[in-house]
């Protein structure tokens, strides 16, 4: 038997992706939970796992190809599972068995039927979310595309959208209740339609019937204005049909977007519609004549005491959530130093000119984590984490430091795992891998999990000094600031040009004191200030 995969909402309003790789061929053998294909949309690189275990036989889109939300990806065959195919079913024809006390799951009357909105896969493994705020309740109507829930995840915010119109029949879950992937999330109640016999195809392939309408409506339009053939559709009353880039940008022009005529599928506003909007100066939604426009065009007028309110979604939403945890939860003290860099600098800039033939980018970072490593094993509490009512420390022998990375979709931490038993060689290649899966918005989960400490290299941007907050459950944090090329006395008492750079700790002071963290710091200060010392200790 073979059925389709269906693409699911990748969370954030994304209605597109792109498809960037195909990991798997048509005849290949997969299992549940293998990475099949890479798409990108507008946001980040995101891996679509499989739901179970089958035979690939008809990939719908080549490379390069735009994939649409809730319609088929792929095909697979080769599943007996009775219990899969009811899944499968339920996720793409909405239509499964009904889940606890939601019996009218079936037919509720001749012309309307009540069925479950399955969770999707979230990206990136994730099995699991917790309920942060519903945005609709029991009895609401609400429209395509309308975002129904926000979960959290371990990693992100994300924002989930409803598939099609309908009533709010019964939220499954409450806030704060976690909720698993492939589940019933709600229940929905859609009006039935004349040929409703195929809730599949209809949920699949979005609303065929009112596509069609469109379409009907087009052409009588066309009929009567042939000149008018293309024209967008007029802008839908309320909320918009855009993704997140879109709106985005709709925001940058300070355009009201429900006010935008679409071009897209539905009526849905691309990017290229703001942008005629804002050129046939309608930013305020209010029609205007070619000569006021031009007038406008002319006379620039200047505007003050504007604001504007966005939603804080996604790694920033994350980031909020945990930074104000670990504040609350942890006694922060701070304890900072400068470091003289000059010797290791010129090391590393002699290791960077010996392996760039090789493609290995040797930067300062592998010199920093290699060195804090090597002081780790002297100052094990430096490494180590307590629980929640500060009851028990574990210690860890693995050292995985993360490294903090500014990227566009927000702050993430991924860490260099066992770096006690890599080489400088080693972590430089991790240090690369992660940085640039961190910029393209696709860091594995594994890599963003199990750190030990953390380093955050605000020298970078700018800023000597700084004090970081700690990424808890972690115990220390230390931020580096820029290297200065700074006067200082050497041994015979000249002065010298020395490149000088602040190094500033945050400590959990439930567990580590300020001579502890100042002893540390001066072990792995001599690390670095002779790179040489390290050779003895190192694996």
């Amino acid at each position: 038997m073979s059925k389709d995969f269906i693409l699911p909402d990748i969370g954030e309003g994304i209605v597109e992706c792109e498809i960037v790789e195909w990991l798997v061929a048509e005849g290949d053998t997969i299992k549940e939970d293998q990475p099949v294909v890479d798409v990108m949309t507008d946001k980040a690189l995101v891996q679509i796992p499989a739901k179970e275990d089958g035979v690939v036989s008809k990939l719908y889109y080549a490379k390069g190809d735009i994939a649409k939300v809730h319609e088929p990806l792929f095909a697979i065959t080769g599943t007996d599972d009775e219990g899969s195919d009811d899944v499968a079913r339920s996720s793409t024809a909405g239509e499964p068995e009904p889940k606890n006390d939601a019996e009218p799951s079936s037919v509720a009357s001749s012309n309307s039927s009540v069925t479950d909105f399955i969770l999707p896969d979230i990206g990136e493994g994730i099995v699991e979310c917790e309920i942060v705020e519903w945005q609709v309740k029991e009895g609401d109507v609400i429209e395509e595309d309308q975002p129904v829930v926000d979960v959290m995840t371990d990693k992100a915010l994300v924002q989930i959208p409803a598939k099609e119109h309908g009533v709010v029949e019964k939220l499954y879950y409450a806030k704060g209740d976690i909720a698993k992937v492939h589940e019933p999330l709600f229940a929905i109640r859609v009006e039935g339609e004349e040929g409703e016999g195929n809730v599949a195809r209809s949920s699949a392939t979005g609303s065929a019937s009112a596509t069609s309408d469109a379409q009907s409506s087009a052409a009588s339009s066309s009929a009567a204005n042939p000149g008018q053939a293309d024209a967008p559709q007029a802008a839908r009353q309320g909320k918009a049909i855009a993704s997140p880039a879109v709106r985005r940008r709709a925001r940058e022009l300070d355009v009201d977007i429900s006010k935008v005529p679409g071009s897209g599928a539905k009526g849905r506003v691309m990017k290229e519609d703001v942008e005629n909007f804002v050129a046939r100066g309608s930013t305020t939604g209010e029609a205007t004549t070619s000569q006021s426009t031009s007038d406008s065009a002319a006379k620039p007028v200047a505007t003050s005491g504007g604001t504007r309110t966005e939603a804080i979604r996604g790694v920033k939403a994350a980031m909020a959530k945990a930074m104000t945890e670990s504040v609350s939860t942890i006694p922060h003290f701070t304890y900072a130093d400068e470091f003289d860099m000059t010797n290791v600098m010129a090391l590393q800039k002699q290791l960077k000119e010996r392996y760039k033939d090789e493609g290995i980018r040797i930067t300062m970072m592998p010199f920093f984590i290699k060195a804090l490593s090597l002081a780790l094993k002297e100052f094990p509490i430096m490494n180590a984490q307590v629980n929640a009512d500060c009851t028990e420390i574990t210690y860890f022998d693995d050292h995985n430091i993360g490294m903090a990375v500014d990227t566009k979709i927000g702050l993430l931490v991924p860490n260099v795992k066992q770096v006690q038993n890599k080489s400088i060689i080693d972590i430089a290649n991790e240090v690369t891998r992660l940085t640039q899966a961190a910029r393209e918005g696709r860091v594995a989960q594994e890599d963003m999990k199990g750190g030990t400490i953390s380093i955050s290299n605000i020298g970078v941007i700018g800023g000597t000094v700084a004090t970081p907050i700690i990424n808890k459950p972690e115990a220390a944090i230390v931020a580096l600031g820029k290297v200065q090329e700074l006067p200082r006395f050497d041994a015979q008492g000249n002065v010298v040009a020395r490149k000088i750079m602040n190094v500033s700790w945050s400590g959990d002071h439930r567990i580590i004191d300020g001579g502890t963290i100042a002893r540390f710091n001066k072990r792995w200060q001599e690390y670095l200030e002779d790179p040489t010392s390290m050779l003895v200790h190192m694996v």
